[in-house]
This record gives C-alpha cells, structure tokens and sequence, in this order.
C-alpha cells in the first residue's frame, strides 16, 4: 500500500507532486522520492521519512521539468534502505527511465531469478526494480511502449505504474485493479495521475475517470492517448474501503467515507449491541461508527482522542514501534467513559495487540463494558498485493476463534461485520473485489 503520483503538462510539476504525496502520505510513511524530467535529463532525489522532511524548496530547483512521478513508501517487498525507496532510475539503451509502482507481484522471484541469470545486476530488494530490467532487456522491441507491454505482460500481481522518460509518462493498471488509479485534469495546465482523488483536491484537478484495469495512458505531445493491454478481470481490493484510502477519497468509483459509514449501518443490523455510547477508534473506525450509531439510536461518542502527530500504526514496519505509537497516538475522555457501556468500532483487527491496548485503556478510563464492534471480516490469510501482513503467523483470527481473540483483547464481546454485510453496504457485486483476506480465495498466485 504506497501512493504514487504523476504530473504531465505543467511547469510545477515537482512541486505539485510534492503537494500529492502530502496528501497521500497516510499511504506509505517510511520513504518519499521525486523524479522529474526537463525533457533532456531525468532528475531523482529520495529519502527515508515524511515527505515534508525529505523535500525542501532548493530541491525543486534541481526537479525541473514539465514532468514528474512520485512514490510514498510503505515496504511490502525490499529492505527499509534508501535503495529500496521510490521511484526506480535507470539509464538504458533507449535513454533514461523512472518508475513509481503501487502493489506487489506474485512471481518477482522467478523473474529476478532469471533475469540474474542473464547477467542483471541488482541494486534493490524491491519488486520493481524487475521491471526496469525487463524494459532494458528486451532488445527486440525498437520502442519504449512496445517495451513495457512486453514487461508488464510478464509480470503477475498487483501493479498501478506511472513509468517517466525524458519526454514521455505512462500510466498502466493491472488486469485485476487491485490498487487504484484516477485520471485528473489541472487547473492550471496538464494532467495527473494519482493513487487517490484527495491528491486532486488539493492540487486544483478535476477528477476525469479512472484508469481501467488492464489500461495504459500514454501522455506525449501534450495529449493522452489510451490502450488495453489486458482483458479486464475486476477484483479490487476490498480493504481500500475499509482501511487504506482517505475518507475524501473517491476509489473504484465510490467515495470511501459513505462506503464506511454504510458498513457500519450494517454492522449495527447484523451485530447489535445494549450500550450506553458509540466510541470509534480514531482515525479510521470514525465513519463506521457515525453509521453504527445512526441506525442503532446509540448515541456516538468521540470518548477516545488521537495524537495526530503520530501516524499511522499498522503500516509501521515493527511491532516494537506500533506498541509504542498506540500508547503515543491514543487516549481516552474519562469522564465520559467512566461507569458506561461501550461499543466500540474499529475497521479491523490484524495482530490483536492494538486492540488489547485500547480496550485495557477504556477499562482503566472506568468503563463499565467493552464490546468490540469491527466493521470488515476477521482477516484470515495474509495478502500477497500490496499489504504488510506476509504469513498466517501475524494473524491473530487464522489461530484464534472469535471467542478466544476476544478473551486475547479482554473484551466483554467481539463480534466481525460478515463479507455479505460488506456487500450489502457497498451495493456492488462480490466478484468485482477481492476478499482474499478474508476468505483465502487468491485471484492470482
């Protein structure tokens, strides 16, 4: 789960990716990059840390250009080394090229494996570095198009791309859409392509569309030109809805606050509970339990505040730091927790010791009960398209019962929103989204 950004067309190109990445930084906190291109040489400068810290006034001196792609990093595949930050530079054959990748694929080790074989050399752990030797590699095509057509055909996963040359950008979606990417146009002169539509409001864009599963946009000459390189096969990532995008966001063609507070609409029917108050876990249980409280009658609570200057804890790359940045990020309103009964809504529960926290926290606080409302399936199977939870292990409902991980968090209930309760509040077809976590059935292994 990364963000990636790319601008055509416009002489702040640098800059306004800088200003994407900002507001997609909830996406991937541990490295940010920048490349752009003056239409002659391609310039790259990338660091471990927030955006805001990584990237400084005197920098975009250097980011000229009409052009630019840009990456926030949450590690799925690589090492947490400035090599494994985004975006991926290379000179080549054909000249120079830039790639920023959202997702993760299924076959990278098969493929480095035989690319090393070939002779690659590689300077990264990450997935995507793969792709910029099956572009240099690939010596029967004379071009760069017919090049990555060629690549993005052998590779399998999750993959939304934006791919920089010096006078050319590339958007490509996989046939799947696990990850999303939307089409906008500037204000002030060209285009953008971004993981999620808060990058355009930010910027001055008007959201176009999205780009189709299976689809690459050409942007050269000042206009864009679209391909289908793949049968379309949907199966989007369902936890986008639940947890990854912002709330403002407009994903898969639906805006994710009205979808959370429609699963917790949903939860409230399915899983309801005699509580005296609604209390989300902040930031991301908030729209699920507005939903919760409206079609319960319970009334909602803010009774739990958030530090906002810590981000976000499970995208933190060790549990060492994820304990500590629940402790840092959370605290209760005591005085509205003392003696009551509590509901309380999250998005998910992954390893369980979150949620242990927070419950221990309330208890402490003087709450009388504590039940645990979530509004997303127990997950299951780990994900292998972009999300950080690599093997069974870490998943606390692949080992536990219900009963058991709700006596793990020291809840007196706890209670999962089902896969039909999703559909339902989302008003969509199952087959369009995987739900791999959830139920073990992959797209694509």
């Amino acid at each position: 789960m990364c963000s990636v950004v790319g601008i055509y067309g416009n002489e702040n190109a640098s800059k306004l990716c800088f200003y994407s990445l900002f507001s997609m930084q909830h996406r991937g906190q541990e490295a940010a990059g920048i490349s752009s291109s003056d239409g002659k040489h391609i310039k790259t400068l990338k660091n471990r840390g927030l955006v805001t810290q990584i990237f400084k006034e005197e920098h975009f001196k250097i980011l000229k250009g009409d052009m630019a792609i840009g990456h926030t990093r949450y590690s799925t595949a690589g090492n947490d080394s400035i090599l494994d930050a985004q975006p991926v530079f290379a000179r080549y054959g054909l000249g120079e090229i830039s790639i920023v990748h959202n997702g993760n694929l299924v076959n990278a080790k098969e493929i480095r494996n035989e690319l090393t074989k070939k002779g690659a050399i590689f300077q990264t752990n990450m997935d995507t570095e793969n792709i910029i030797h099956l572009i240099a590699k690939d010596y029967t095509k004379n071009t760069l198009k017919e090049r990555i057509i060629d690549a993005v055909k052998k590779i399998k996963g999750a993959f939304s791309l934006i791919i920089l040359s010096r006078s050319k950008m590339f958007a490509i979606r996989d046939p799947f859409g696990f990850r999303p990417l939307s089409l906008g146009k500037l204000k002030s002169g060209g285009y953008i392509v971004a993981s999620e539509t808060c990058a355009f409001d930010l910027v001055g864009a008007e959201f176009i569309r999205d780009i189709k599963p299976g689809e690459m946009v050409i942007f050269e000459h000042n206009k864009i030109k679209s391909e289908m390189i793949f049968e379309p096969n949907l199966k989007q990532c369902i936890f986008e809805y639940i947890y990854f995008a912002r709330p403002d966001s407009q994903v898969f063609g639906k805006n994710v606050y009205h979808m959370r507070k429609e699963m917790g609409k949903e939860l409230a029917k399915e899983l309801p509970v005699n509580a005296d108050m609604v209390v989300p876990v902040p930031d991301s249980g908030v729209a699920a339990a507005l939903g919760y409280s409206q079609q319960s009658g319970i009334p909602f609570e803010m009774a739990i505040m958030r530090n906002h200057y810590v981000g976000r804890t499970f995208i933190e790359p060790t549990q060492e730091i994820r304990d500590l940045k629940v402790k840092m990020k959370l605290s209760p309103i005591k005085y509205k927790i003392k003696g009551k009964k509590l509901v309380v809504i999250d998005d998910s529960i992954v390893r369980g010791t979150t949620s242990r926290r927070i419950v221990r926290m309330l208890r402490e606080a003087g709450a009388k009960e504590v039940h645990m409302r979530i509004a997303s399936p127990a997950t299951i199977d780990p994900c292998y398209y972009g999300v950080d939870t690599p093997t069974k292990e870490e998943l606390i409902a692949s080992k536990m019962s219900i009963e058991k991980i709700c006596e793990y968090i020291e809840a007196d209930s706890l209670a999962y929103l089902s896969i039909n309760g999703i559909i339902k509040a989302i008003k969509d077809k199952k087959e369009n989204y995987c739900f791999a976590c959830f139920d073990g059935n992959y797209p694509i292994l």
